[in-house]
């Protein structure tokens, strides 16, 4: 449930009213048996993470307030989502300033991100469970004037009432790997209507756009990824820079990790014989740091956790064989600090991470296998000069250590600047096509 259902039913799939009746019905019953089992994990999750107990409520539609309406929804679900979300609410901000901000999330690292997003007047909630009187009661209390959800999140009850209740629905940045297409075909009576229902679609590429429209969205456009017009925050940039001087030492960077990758990158790095670079690691979930922390002294390395120092690392830190990144809100300090990143993600089967950060940074990427997330980026990236692909994780170290010291690494951080700021601008078309949507409805209906 901390998810949107991130896949699309094929028309040609679909079956009869009846059955997608059935398929709500079969739905719903599912979700409120597993309310009790969504708590708890909740409640566990939050003894890492305490945001995940704040507010409990908010998630099933209980706000503790008179309803207000009015709202400017953006749903953004994780801490991705609500990054790439910042420079669209910038440009809606300037499209509609008459308009209050409601943001909703799903996790902890995404509602932490989004408090600097807010400014006086906006609010800030969980989106509730996808149960239908939870839903009604969120829409009851909130009474947006549009909705404006995040790359893959589709929940078949938010979206049903909300297009019920006459609220236009946007999925912006809306993407759909091949892997999800196929499965989500086999839902097609739960998640057909989903896709139908949705007013307009706004798509990262022309093959996302593709699938989109084959899976029933009605209206989609291509626009871009909003990821590229994120700025990074140069301070950071900077200070990871003067880390690297003060270090000096060559670094690799392990970007955004993910579980199993971790083991099978500490056994690949101590293959190469001492004196290795310097290895930073920066797992993408902070429930994890603990575990890598271990798996990195089970490798027998020394280890230098950023947690401890404030400013720049202290002498005992220079001189570990590994650096944990077990902060938050920091990626762009680690791309400054790294002279070349393998991207998590990438090495096991789950699609990769967003590397346009680390291209805007100038950071260097050696990708795995495994891009499926950001498919059109990683290939553009590639082509561009600013990234290189390897088979697995030990063709990945090999590559980034052959990389260090070289003209070529020098040529693929500038390749990799030029690439991000070439492919900016989705964030003005998205909020040029979100507002065009809403100032089409009745005036009563825009309130």
């Amino acid at each position: 449930m901390a998810g949107g259902a991130a896949l699309f039913a094929h028309p040609r799939r679909d079956v009869s009213a009846l059955g997608h009746r059935i398929a709500a019905l079969a739905y719903a019953a599912l979700l409120f048996a597993l309310l009790p089992a969504y708590t708890l994990r909740l409640l566990w999750r939050s003894r890492a993470e305490p945001s995940y107990r704040a507010a409990l409520s908010e998630r099933f539609g209980f706000y503790g307030e008179a309803p207000t309406q009015g709202w400017l929804w953006v749903h953004a679900v994780s801490l991705g989502e609500t990054r790439a979300a910042a420079p669209l609410i910038d440009s809606l901000r300037r499209a509609r300033p008459d308009l209050r901000l409601l943001l909703t999330h799903g996790t902890a690292t995404g509602r932490e991100a989004g408090v600097a997003l807010l400014r006086p007047g906006d609010r800030q909630t969980w989106l509730p469970v996808d149960a239908p009187p939870i839903v009604r009661r969120f829409y009851a209390q909130f009474a947006p004037v549009i909705g404006v959800l995040m790359e893959t999140e589709v929940w078949p009850n938010l979206i049903a009432i909300g297009h019920a209740r006459g609220v236009p629905l946007v999925l912006a940045n809306a993407r759909l790997s091949a892997r999800s297409a196929h499965r989500g075909r086999q839902l097609a009576p739960l998640l057909g209507p989903a896709a139908r229902s949705l007013d307009l679609v706004l798509a990262q590429t022309e093959d996302d756009a593709r699938r989109l429209a084959s899976a029933g969205a009605r209206d989609v456009r291509v626009c871009g990824n909003l990821k590229f017009d994120l700025t990074p925050d140069e301070a950071q940039v900077a200070s990871g820079v003067a880390w690297r001087t003060a270090v000096g030492r060559e670094v690799v960077l392990a970007a955004v990790t993910r579980e199993s990758e971790e083991e099978s990158l500490l056994a690949a790095w101590t293959q190469h014989a001492a004196p290795r670079p310097l290895l930073a690691i920066v797992p993408r979930h902070p429930q994890r740091f603990d575990a890598v922390a271990g798996l990195v002294r089970d490798a027998g390395l020394r280890l230098a956790r950023r947690s401890t120092w404030a400013g720049m690392p202290p002498p005992d830190a220079r001189d570990a064989d590994v650096w944990l990144g077990d902060s938050m809100g920091e990626m762009a300090l680690w791309y400054g600090f790294g002279h070349v990143a393998l991207l998590g993600g990438s090495y096991a089967r789950l699609g990769g991470q967003n590397l346009i950060e680390a291209a805007a940074c100038g950071c260097p990427v050696v990708m795995g296998p495994h891009t499926f997330n950001f498919a059109q980026a990683a290939e553009r990236a590639i082509e561009a000069g600013a990234a290189v692909r390897v088979a697995d994780v030990q063709g990945g170290v090999a590559e980034a250590l052959a990389l260090l010291g070289t003209p070529r690494l020098a040529d693929m951080s500038r390749a990799a600047i030029a690439f991000a700021a070439a492919h900016r601008g989705a964030a003005e078309r998205m909020a040029r096509a979100i507002a065009a949507l809403l100032e089409s409805r009745p005036r009563e209906a825009r309130r």
